[in-house]
């Protein structure tokens, strides 16, 4: 199954607060038992009726299967839901395991789309985030920023412990807050055949330390006084410097880089790793901590224009082995990446949450590092942070030799392209009353038709977070209505206004789909549903599943997410197929940032080439609107 979890959209008004504004707490003091309170009043995610899947699924495989395939999935679908078939059969099996559970798709989801998953979650799974530039002079001005940031985490995570972050809602509907519950003090721990995740937060006595990892040397910092108070900036200031003092050989073995490698081989190194006591020790001690913060060497200079481009693949891997790849570890849920030369930004490992729990904190870490320091700090003097010891064995010598070079082959693969579409943002499609990322989606659909001369799978994700412990579910972009727009939009014996028609249908149907997705009435988890409760009852896996057709409308050569952020970021990730790209983009007012990424090893694939196809299409399709007054739109 292709693994997707990508980053659930959120769409408009998602009860984060107005831009300059820190989010603030709902009160003062502790509310104990308001988060439980909230979630036991969400409604279960549904399981949709299985006529409606059918028929929604043979209209998705339309634009993308000729018409040969299409004919023979009419036929396999009309069996698998022929009464008393086995589909119904199927269908009985997942309504009655919605009845049992909180929700029927998240434990399954997580297990298929993250923890079974064995490529690398570097590139493959962990997506990057890339903050907005910022001029260090010296050390002392990356130092600084670390220390405002790590209060700044701090502060939201205060939140999150009291029962006091703001509630969030999506179309008047309140919103599921578990994923915030997820990504503190969490980590992904390796397996030879599958992956599992760790959450501390809730334990009796909860983590109190994060991990600082500088020139791939990994440390302990407490980051609470004795009395229970975080560290003030000025602390943590201190702090930092010790550990940077302590941490100046740049020829220690680069532990971390054993966590960028494939999943089995990754597990079997890991058994090996902590048989030692230290070793195991150690790695406790990171995977226990509240989030890791990396202070990063500099990487080579680029050209403003590459600047974005190059900062995204720091985040995505740490540029290979002679860089900052070894000065992570990236099965933690949460690591900041803080430059030498002030390139900043985030990576979480995806198995827990989403993009946009992820871009709320960040959103109030990036205001919170911008306000002035009011608080006196306390001259206590403060212990010396703790360095992790690691005993390295010539076994494990040659697992990071190997982990090295799987790296560097990757970071050679990756053909990344970041870009701020300068032209407009949300404003335009607004104008029009049309949805932006309706809109963005069908240029996409055009950039690619334009480029291949056909129509593919494509997946957006959309939130599930309407619903007790939701995740995601698949928009998918390319509709007939979406083919019927690219097919004509270049023919020049059309007429506008017909042109300008089909756009405004294509936009219209692809908000449609959306709102039948975040309602629960898509088609993909049920159809992963479906298929997986065959394997659970130890049946045949039905003809539907070996059918050419769903391999084809599972392999999505456009994996996109929108993921809309205050702050003037992007997230980033890789293509989820070998032959296709992922697009992630953050729609401000007057600007989009656009991330996209390819593999170098696919000769028909090219992420500038697809940038420049992108923009193009954004382009055209207003020059279109705007030449055609006439239309009522």
């Amino acid at each position: 199954m292709t693994v997707l979890g990508f980053l659930a959209r959120t769409l408009g008004k998602t009860g984060m607060t107005k831009p300059s504004s820190l989010l603030k707490p709902v009160a003062l003091t502790r509310i104990p038992g308001r988060y439980l309170a909230h979630q036991e009043s969400l409604p279960k995610l549904p399981v949709p009726p299985l006529k409606q899947t059918c028929d929604r699924y043979l209209a998705a495989l339309e634009p993308i299967v000729d018409s040969e395939m299409l004919k023979n999935s009419q036929e396999l679908v009309k069996e698998f839901q022929a009464q008393g078939g086995v589909g119904e059969r199927l269908q009985k099996g997942l309504e009655h395991r919605a009845r049992k559970t909180d929700n029927w798709l998240s434990d399954w989801w997580l297990q298929t789309a993250y923890l079974d998953y064995r490529l690398p979650v570097v590139v493959h799974s962990s997506p990057g985030v890339v903050l907005p530039r910022l001029e260090f002079s010296d050390r002392q001005g990356q130092i600084r920023y670390a220390a405002k940031l790590i209060a700044g985490v701090l502060d939201f995570k205060g939140m999150i412990d009291n029962e006091t972050l703001p509630m969030e809602y999506l179309g008047g509907k309140m919103l599921c807050m578990n994923q915030y519950y997820q990504v503190l003090c969490s980590c992904r721990i390796p397996g030879i055949k599958s992956d599992s995740v760790v959450n501390y937060a809730l334990n009796k006595r909860p983590p109190t330390h994060i991990t600082v990892v500088h020139n791939y040397q990994f440390f302990v910092l407490d980051v609470y006084n004795s009395d229970g108070t975080p560290l003030t900036v000025d602390q943590l200031y201190i702090q930092l410097e010790k550990i940077w003092n302590s941490s100046l050989q740049t020829n220690k073995e680069p532990i971390g880089i054993l966590t960028s490698n494939h999943r089995n081989s990754w597990g079997k190194a890991y058994a090996n790793l902590i048989k030692d006591k230290t070793n195991k020790e150690s790695v406790r001690a990171i995977q226990k901590s509240i989030f890791t913060v990396c202070l990063d060497a500099p990487m080579p200079r680029v050209s403003d224009e590459m600047y974005r481009t190059r900062a995204a693949v720091q985040m995505l891997h740490g540029g290979g082995s002679r860089w900052n790849s070894g000065n992570r570890w990236f099965d933690k849920t949460l690591q900041f990446i803080i430059g030498e030369d002030g390139t900043c930004g985030v990576i979480y490992e995806h198995a827990p949450a989403e993009g946009p729990p992820i871009v709320a904190l960040i959103d109030h870490v990036v205001e919170y590092t911008k306000k002035s320091e009011m608080v006196r700090t306390p001259m206590v003097p403060l212990p010396m942070p703790k360095k992790l010891r690691f005993i390295i064995t010539p076994e494990i010598k040659r697992d990071i030799e190997e982990a090295k070079q799987n790296m560097n082959i990757m970071v050679h693969d990756l053909d990344m392209k970041v870009i701020v579409f300068p032209h407009f943002g949300k404003n335009v499609p607004k104008s029009y009353k049309m949805s932006p990322d309706a809109f963005i989606q069908v240029a996409l659909q055009l950039a690619y038709y334009r480029t291949y001369k056909r129509c593919c799978a494509t997946y957006e994700s959309a939130s599930l977070r309407m619903f007790k412990l939701g995740r995601t579910d698949t928009i998918r972009s390319a509709t007939s209505d979406s083919a019927n727009f690219v097919k004509t939009m270049d023919d020049p014996i059309k007429q506008n206004t017909e042109k300008v028609a089909l756009l405004e249908k294509a936009v219209k149907a692809h908000r449609a789909y959306t709102d039948v997705a975040i309602r629960g009435q898509a088609i993909d988890r049920h159809l992963l549903g479906l298929k997986l409760q065959a394997i659970e009852d130890l049946s045949a896996l039905p003809d539907i599943f070996m059918d050419t057709s769903y391999a084809v409308a599972n392999h999505y050569n456009l994996s996109t997410s929108q993921v809309p952020a205050k702050t003037d970021c992007v997230m980033c990730f890789g293509p989820v197929v070998p032959d296709g790209y992922g697009v992630c983009y953050n729609p401000m007012e007057e600007h989009i940032n656009f991330a996209v990424s390819a593999f170098n090893s696919c000769a028909d694939t090219n992420a500038a080439r697809m940038v420049q196809a992108l923009e193009d299409a954004l382009v055209d399709m207003k020059t279109l609107l705007d030449q055609t007054p006439k239309a009522k739109l």
